[in-house]
This record gives structure tokens, sequence and C-alpha cells, in this order.
């Protein structure tokens, strides 16, 4: 067989193994450690591909940023500020139909802007969003879909997991990914909003909800800026010093846990044994994602070693496919793989074999990532595999609520994030305009 050939089997064995449950770093290191074997008939190559890999990953400066934005996502959980943000907001959309739903997605923005998970995200806000809807007379349906839909905004606004992948994987500045994140993620939120809107305006049958009656529990504008204060602080201190060019993204990520910590212990949220606990899952969840990085080394130099990336650029200049048709083949292959893999997976397969021919027409790597990165997220909220959905269900252990109503009410939101990914796609400066 040649070596294209090997590679293509590579990524079909990687992407089966992964659905069939195999975790993706196993996946990803073993198929490719074997595959570059047999391209070049020495185990010795493989090891030293290897040893490569893992010095030119693990051992970055750079990635000292995933245990620090780690570790203030979950402090910053741990102090009860997504709790804060969301009650602050759905007092300022009481009065709105679908105003909850509106709540939620302004509420989970902000507490993106210092978690960075779309997980974290989800399970926070079931817990809080969801029982306050179905209070309030929502559709059980809209008020887990609108949780799901707006979870995603974790893995776009910065500090994002998923956004230090594809630096990692496209060797782009991660300081540059964060800031190229934000208009996006907002433009997102607000398109959240304004289908809400709609939808409470066209389709009130879906949204359901009733408008509170009385005045009374409205917080004070002390309690509101006790609320608030504390996280517009934090993303301050982590994006503001990015923009302005004070931190590098390792400083942001130190700055922000230090904050952090001092908030949590102001309000008493955090001791000895809690900031411990943190620390220990801190680490569990940044040796997952450096395993995850040295392993797509691996997998971007057996691609290159196949020939794959040059392939592919071949194919399409030879059948004279121009820049829509390139952005078409890679939207539908991402919404396919968005359906039974994870969005690191999406990212970590498909990326390195398009990187090549997007640089070579000129086009920014800092706006394909942001593409990718949204593309992918459409797959959480997709049958079978969305994560998102699972976590929901998960979470509220509501047996009124089936993980068909999770998906169901989803969709309109993955509908969104696809008509928000063609915007991005069609209007570039979106993603470069604060670079």
């Amino acid at each position: 067989m040649t070596p294209v050939e090997i590679g293509l089997i590579s990524v079909v064995a990687i992407v089966v193994l992964i659905w069939l449950g195999v975790y993706i770093t196993i996946a990803l290191g073993v198929v490719s450690f074997v595959a570059i074997w047999v391209m070049r008939g020495s185990v010795d190559l493989s090891f030293a591909l290897t040893k490569i890999a893992i010095g030119d990953s693990a051992m970055e400066y750079t990635f000292a940023t995933i245990p620090l934005f780690v570790f203030m996502g979950l402090i910053v959980s741990k102090a009860g500020l997504g709790a804060d943000i969301y009650a602050v907001m759905n007092q300022g959309f009481r009065r709105i139909t679908g105003g909850i739903g509106m709540a939620t997605v302004g509420a989970n923005a902000v507490f993106a802007a210092v978690t960075g998970s779309s997980i974290a995200s989800a399970s926070v806000f079931s817990k809080m969003s969801v029982p306050e809807m179905l209070t309030h007379n929502y559709n059980p349906r809209f008020a887990v879909g609108v949780v799901a839909g707006s979870s995603v905004l974790g893995m776009i606004i910065p500090p994002s997991a998923m956004l230090i992948i594809y630096s990692f994987v496209a060797e782009q500045s991660v300081g540059e990914m964060f800031l190229a994140g934000v208009v996006p993620g907002l433009l997102l939120a607000v398109a959240y909003v304004g289908a809400i809107w709609f939808m409470g305006r066209f389709t009130p049958g879906f949204v359901g909800g009733s408008l509170p009656q009385d005045q009374e529990d409205l917080m004070g504008w002390g309690e509101i800026a006790s609320k608030t204060l504390p996280i517009l602080g934090l993303i301050f201190v982590v994006l503001g010093g990015l923009y302005l060019g004070w931190t590098t993204p390792v400083e942001a990520g130190a700055a922000g846990s230090a904050l952090g910590i001092l908030i949590a212990a102001a309000r008493g949220k955090i001791n000895l044994k809690s900031f411990w606990e943190t620390l220990i899952e801190t680490g569990h969840i940044t040796a997952a994602l450096l395993f995850l990085i040295t392993a797509a080394s691996m997998y971007a130099r057996m691609l290159g070693i196949a020939g794959l990336p040059n392939e592919l650029e071949r194919i399409l200049a030879a059948n004279e496919l121009d820049f829509f048709w390139i952005m078409v083949l890679l939207v539908v292959l991402m919404l396919f793989l968005g359906t039974i893999l994870d969005t690191a997976s999406i990212i970590l397969i498909v990326v390195p074999l398009f990187l090549g021919l997007i640089e070579s027409m000129g086009l920014s790597l800092v706006w394909f990532g942001i593409v990718a990165v949204v593309a992918a997220e459409i797959g959480l909220l997709t049958p079978p595999l969305g994560l998102s959905c699972f976590v929901i269900k998960a979470t509220l252990d509501d047996d009124r609520i089936k993980l068909k109503d999770v998906f169901l009410g989803a969709l309109p939101f993955a509908f969104v994030m696809l008509l928000v990914l063609i915007i991005l796609i069609r209007y570039p400066i979106l993603s470069t305009i604060l670079l």
C-alpha cells in the first residue's frame, strides 16, 4: 500500500475506534504510531517521533495556560459566580416573553468568559435555569434547549480549551485565538437572544412561560453590584490584559486564578480541603488534555509523512473547487462527524487535513480556527452523541424530561449556530477585528 492509502486507513480507523468508545488519546496515539511504523518499516522512527511529539507539545511553555485556566474555571464555579450572574440577568429580562431563556444565554456568555467549558456551563445552568423556567410554566423542551444551546458559548468565548488545542494544531498564538473568539462568541449570544425573542413572538407555544405579576424580591443596585463586579473584574483581568498587551496568556491565566482564589476566600466558599480538591481535579483535567495534545502532535506528523494534506489539496485543485465549495465540504464533514464524535476529536482529526490548503489560499489560520471550532461545536447539540445534551439530561435527573426532549429543544439553537457559522465564513473580519 502507498503512504496515502495507509494514511486514509489510519484516519478511518481513528474515527471508528473513537466511535466504539476508545479514548481519543489512545486512538490517535496508537494508530499514528503503528501507521508510521508500517509506512517507514522502522519502529525506532515511531519511537523517535513520539519523543519529539512530547517535547513539542506537553513541554511547551505556552501550554501552562491549560492548568491555569482550568483551575480558574473550577475556583470560579466554587465561588458561586455563575449563580450570581444568572440572578442579575434573570432580573433584567423578567418582563420579556422568554426572558428567563434570554437571561440564561446572557449568564452563560459571561460565565464562559471565566470558565471556557461548555460542559461546566451545561451542568451549572441545568441546575439553576431549567427548574426556574419550569416553575414559570415554560415548555420543558424550550427550557433544556436554551441551556444546551447557550452552553456551547463556553467553547467559543475565551478562555476556551478548544481554542488552545487548535492553537497548538495550527501553530497559532493562544492570545490571538482568544481575542479572535470574543466577537464571534458575542455574536452567537446575541443571535440566541434574537432567536428566543422571535420564538416567543411567533411560536409562543414552543416557548411557553408566564411573566411575573409582582415586584417582590427585586435586588437593589448595591446587591447587583456585589454580584456582578467580581466576575467583571475577572473578565477584565483575563481578556482586558490580553487585549491591552499587559499580559501574555500564561500571565493572564495566573492573574485570573489568583483573583479567583481571593474572591472565593472573601465569600467563604473555599477552605484548605476544597482548595486541595480543586488542585487535584485541575491536575486530572490538565493531564488528560496534555496527553491529548501529545497524541495530536503524533497524528499530525503521521499525516505529514503520509502526504494526506498535499493529496487533498491536489484533488481539490484538480476539480477546480473554489473557496465556496471547500467551505461547504469542510462544514458538511464536520457536521457529519459531529453526530458521532466529540468536539476535540473532530478538530484534531479534520483540521490538520485542511491547514495546508487554507494557508495556500492566503486565508487567515486564526479565522479558520474560529470557523472550525464553531462548526465542530454544533455537534454538541446533535444526536446521537450531543455531549451537552447528555450532560443536561444526567444533571437534571428528572423523569419528566427525556433525552429526546433535550435534543428537540436544542435543534433551533443548532440551526442558529449554523447561520452564525455562515456569517463568520462570509465575513472573516468578525474573527480578526480585535487582532
